[in-house]
């Protein structure tokens, strides 16, 4: 106390005395004193009114209950580390001192702590982050994207001296060995680590547009071990959370334990229950592939065997069918031949021997050139529907030993020999490869 002060709280005894005058300046630096000497550091407990997060940094606000008011006060050097949002009806305990602001004659709590009253102030913080982020949408299932089949080139954020990494890469090796991994390492716990997360998601979606598309990343795991909510509390931060929002690679959230739910995990197109898991969901087996493929050839070689033996079934009925038709016709030219004979027999007179051998000899031209057309007629089908399965059959006609010619340089198929003179050039393509030829000599009556 000031050797000019008086102590306004000072036992007097009942002689009277000289009359005393203070300043302004005396009462208020008294009660400053007194309210130092008697507080000192305190917890009052109150609700948020008059908020303010002032450009400075500081935070000022009133602390209330109903029936008195306090103001308070709380520097940029504390609110640092303030993970929950500070808002007006918030119920809180505030630790700090009880100290006069002299000028103004008011006295105020300059708080160095401040919680959540009933609620821890991690778990409010997140709560808080959660509504926000919720209501801009960054959860919604159309929002998340298909993590790829089988992808050749994997990301993967975490830290090396990590068991994460170690599970990741065990898993990754034992499934499917031929992936690819690229390591963006970065600290997943700590004041940095946020940040490095968050970058490091960033430098591998920059490093993929430079890359060509056969090079690119396809899918990225982010993750950590199991810890305490202290612990994890990077993969909660907004920072990490838009990082994956906005990240054009597909990310599986990989962090901590399967009871474990961080706002990455919200977040991210894939919730992985832990790191090996997460390993598990993004590659599968070589050896179930392997199974797969086979069943996948068995199938197609059953379907290609079917398919001939439907070809082969469908030649012979054809084949078939042409043969008794022929075997008909021949059947009914013959009759026709025996009852003319029949005929001539009956008729045996010498002088119309002649006439009707003449006409037998008719009839028999005309019943051979009439089988004989009919013949042509059904060699004709039976050509054209050979060619016609041969045409369907999945086998290559060329690779029968067949080949086709084209006169050059027009490339008009050769179709007889008539269309060819010595000197001409032709190309004749093989079931393998192409002949290029001079001829030399044109048999067309061949």
């Amino acid at each position: 106390m000031p050797d000019n002060t008086v102590d306004l709280f000072q036992q007097h005894d009942s002689k009277p005395c000289a009359k005393h005058i203070y300043t302004v300046s005396q009462i208020t630096q008294d009660i400053k004193t007194v309210l130092n000497s008697t507080f000192g550091e305190v917890w009052v407990e109150g609700e948020i009114s008059n908020f303010n997060a002032h450009s400075s940094g500081h935070f000022y606000f009133s602390l209330k209950d109903k029936d008195a008011l306090l103001a308070g006060v709380m520097f940029s050097r504390s609110n640092k580390e303030v993970k929950f949002k500070i808002e007006d009806g918030l119920k809180v305990i505030c630790f700090g001192k009880i100290e006069a602001y002299v000028p103004r004659s008011q006295y105020q709590i300059i708080v160095e702590k401040i919680e959540p009253k009933g609620i821890g102030s991690l778990q409010l913080a997140l709560e808080q982050l959660k509504q926000k982020l919720e209501k801009e949408g960054l959860f919604k299932t159309e929002h998340k994207r298909p993590i790829p089949y089988l992808p050749s080139r994997i990301g993967v954020v975490t830290s090396l001296s990590g068991a994460a990494i170690k599970d990741i890469l065990k898993v990754l090796d034992r499934r499917f060995a031929d992936a690819n991994i690229i390591i963006n390492p970065a600290a997943v716990q700590g004041d940095q680590a946020k940040q490095e997360i968050a970058s490091a998601i960033g430098e591998l979606n920059l490093l993929n547009e430079k890359l060509a598309p056969s090079q690119r990343i396809e899918v990225m795991i982010v993750g950590r071990g199991g810890g305490s909510i202290e612990d994890l509390w990077a993969f909660n931060e907004e920072i990490v959370a838009r990082a994956i929002y906005n990240s054009r690679i597909p990310v599986i959230s990989a962090v901590g334990h399967e009871r474990d739910w961080t706002i990455a995990d919200l977040v991210a197109d894939l919730r992985a229950p832990t790191p090996s898991v997460a390993a598990e969901l993004v590659i599968p087996r070589k050896e179930d592939l392997r199974e797969k493929v086979k069943d996948l050839l068995s199938g197609l070689q059953s379907s290609f065997l079917d398919i001939a033996l439907n070809y082969q079934k469908n030649f012979d009925d054809l084949a078939h069918r042409l043969n008794l038709n022929i075997g008909h016709i021949m059947e009914l030219s013959t009759s026709q031949f025996q009852a003319a004979t029949k005929k001539l027999a009956l008729l045996n007179p010498v002088t119309s021997i002649e006439q009707h051998m003449q006409k037998i000899r008719d009839l028999a031209r005309q019943i051979y050139v009439r089988a004989g057309h009919l013949l042509e007629l059904r060699q004709a089908l039976f050509n054209t529907v050979t060619e016609k399965l041969a045409s369907l059959s999945p086998l290559n006609i060329l690779s029968r030993g067949y080949s086709i010619s084209f006169k050059m340089p027009e490339g008009a198929v050769l179709k007889d020999a008539g269309g060819l003179n010595k000197g001409d050039k032709i190309k004749t393509r093989l079931h393998k490869g192409e002949i290029l030829s001079q001829v030399t000599e044109v048999n067309k009556n061949g």
